[in-house]
């Protein structure tokens, strides 16, 4: 398999430039070539393996020989030691996909984990340090830090706003130490995203250090986070309903990753982005007006997103045609308030405890089906255990939740970060600093 920019499509790359290198030099978005078209029959004979099956089978499917079956084997179950289960809320109607059962508690982990594995196999085979730049606005952060802590060959550096993340999270990312680093920026989200774009495209930082992303923006995140959407297909596709997902959508990754395997041949009937007051993309598909914006603080911070990294390749996907992506996307975004609202209807609805990016999932899905009035199986991600935000989730249902013990010993380590202003120069001067 090659890699092409959706700037240029005539000129592809392999998966290992792909990967390392992360974003092209014409700040396009890296898309797999030829993009396999495997077909319903396919999916149905994977969807009911595990997590960690699914995605062995799938990378064959896309690597070919390029890594050999025992390696990618090997790489897939180390990757996944968990699963994704689906919960029904409302059997048959209303349904969770819990992404939360990973090491960090997070969506994130399934890419973090499997790009760490991926990773650590090619920088072993050329033994080569690679250096890791990701921005977080919550939960990217911790999963890239526990997915690559003590990885061999990698160092990791990650930038988070600072006062924009929740404690909890402030500890995955500051924590752990080793070859993990923090970099508290006094800025937005969209700051820290800036800041990585342009390292990127700096020759001479480039020429000290060989950098590589793990944020969404590299295609290698987005692959594996299609490997649930195959697990949730297969534990409700006895219903013989069609299937309709709500992603809780910031970057746009989530939804794009779930696009990939829709084109790849995943029967998905449609997609819900569901978004906080960052309401860019259900405005462009309300609109047909796409107008990137400063983000906006929110209760739902790992969504505060101003400028969607990833809605070039979600668009891409749908051969940027407007119709084609209002018939397969639609769109909903809540305040603070109906956020809040929702959480402790759901709570007393279901009986589920849902962290905020949760809700808003869950609240999108329910918002299409009264507006749709379709028989469909709907699934909400998930996409972060309420613990991760205990203050808020406990003042608005009135109730303890509880910490599992993975994150409740983070809580009394050291913070360890460098606070930096949000100027490019800044965090150059101190990461090569830190080296």
């Amino acid at each position: 398999m090659r890699f092409y920019s959706t700037n240029n499509p005539q000129v592809t790359v392999s998966a290992e430039q792909a990967l390392f290198n992360s974003m092209p030099a014409d700040r396009g978005l890296y898309m797999p070539t030829p993009l396999p078209v495997l077909g319903r029959a396919f999916f149905d004979g994977i969807a009911g393996e595990s997590l960690a099956d699914i995605g062995f089978t799938l990378s064959k499917a896309l690597f070919g020989d390029e890594i050999s079956k025992a390696d990618l084997e090997e790489l897939t179950h180390k990757a996944f030691p968990f699963e994704t289960p689906v919960v029904d809320l409302e059997p048959g109607k209303v349904s969770v996909l819990e992404l939360f059962h990973g090491p960090s508690l997070a969506f994130k982990d399934v890419g973090a984990r499997y790009m760490a594995a991926l990773m650590s196999y090619y920088s072993d085979r050329n033994e080569q340090e690679v250096n890791i730049l990701v921005a977080t606005s919550g939960d990217t952060g911790g999963a890239v830090a526990m997915g690559f802590h003590n990885v061999p060959g990698v160092r990791v550096s990650i930038l988070y706003p600072s006062g924009r993340v929740s404690d909890l999270q402030e500890k995955q990312l500051t924590t752990l130490g080793g070859n993990i680093q923090a970099f508290e920026v006094d800025g937005s989200f969209d700051d820290c995203q800036a800041i990585v774009k342009q390292a990127f495209v700096d020759a001479e930082l480039n020429a000290s250090l060989s950098l590589s992303s793990a944020n969404s923006i590299n295609i290698f995140r987005l692959i594996p986070q299609g490997f649930y959407y195959v697990s949730a297909y297969g534990q409700v596709r006895k219903a013989n309903k069609p299937i309709v997902f709500s992603t809780p959508s910031g970057n746009f990754g989530n939804l794009s990753a779930g696009a990939m395997v829709q084109q790849m041949g995943l029967p998905v009937a449609h997609f819900v982005a569901a978004t906080n007051l960052n309401d860019i993309v259900p405005t462009y598909l309300k609109t047909g007006a796409y107008s990137p914006k400063p983000s906006v603080a929110t209760l739902s911070n790992a969504m505060d997103v101003g400028n969607p990294s990833n809605f070039p390749r979600l668009a891409h996907l749908y051969g940027d045609n407007y119709d084609r992506f209002v018939d397969n996307v639609s769109g909903f975004f809540y305040d603070d308030a109906e956020t809040q609202a929702g959480m402790k209807r759901i709570d007393d609805l279901y009986g589920y405890v849902a962290c905020p990016h949760t809700a808003i999932g869950i609240m999108g899905l329910e918002a299409y089906l009264d507006e749709s009035k379709k028989d469909v199986y709907g699934i909400a991600l998930a996409t972060a255990h309420p613990a991760k935000f205990k203050p808020l989730v406990e003042e608005v249902l009135g109730k303890s939740v509880e910490v599992p013990n993975r994150l409740a010993i983070l809580a009394d380590r050291p913070k360890q970060s460098i606070r930096i202003p949000a100027e490019y120069d800044a965090f150059k001067e101190s990461l090569l600093q830190t080296y």
